[in-house]
């Protein structure tokens, strides 16, 4: 093998990475994903064999496409690893739920709720409560809650509690 052969070859092998590298930099917000995190956690009695889970947490998408919602879903997951979907509980019915329940405090952030667009490169703050048919102390000893967020493609975001 000649020197100017290898020489070659090896300028060449530089080229395909420095072009395969900004492909890869230029893709690098093409792919819609949200990261969250939960920033609060209440629950509460309704009688006593059901509780209300109400959770507030901050989505941020960091891609250059909006995110479109297209469902939300609270899942509990308890101590022995069964999971036990929440009722769901519309923006609508949480503003009548928090002026009925002292307890819970202040409602500080809207529900995310269906066709809900969450658009490139921003952060929302959102709450989502469900109703589980457990008592209070049962939902207090769970492994997990976990907020399903469903996009309009089928991509499903979850974001656990702990």
């Amino acid at each position: 093998m000649s020197k100017t052969f290898a020489i070659a070859f090896g300028i060449g092998i530089v080229c395909i990475a420095i072009a395969v590298a900004g492909v890869f930099y230029m893709q690098r917000g093409a792919q819609v994903a949200l990261q969250a995190k939960v920033l609060k956690l209440r629950i509460v009695p309704l009688d006593e064999n059901s509780s209300l889970a109400v959770l507030d947490f901050r989505l941020a998408n960091n891609s250059d496409y909006q995110f479109m919602v297209r469902g939300v879903t609270v899942v509990m997951i308890n101590a022995g690893g069964a999971e036990m979907e929440g009722a769901t509980v519309s923006e609508t019915d949480a503003r009548r739920v928090f002026a009925g329940i002292p307890t819970l405090g202040q409602k500080y952030n809207d529900t995310l709720i269906m066709n809900d667009k969450i658009p490139p490169h921003a952060s929302w703050d959102r709450m989502v409560a469900a109703r589980f048919d457990v008592p209070e102390d049962k939902l207090a000893a769970r492994k997990r809650l976990v907020i399903r967020v469903e996009e309009v493609d089928g991509k499903v975001v979850e974001i656990p509690d702990k």
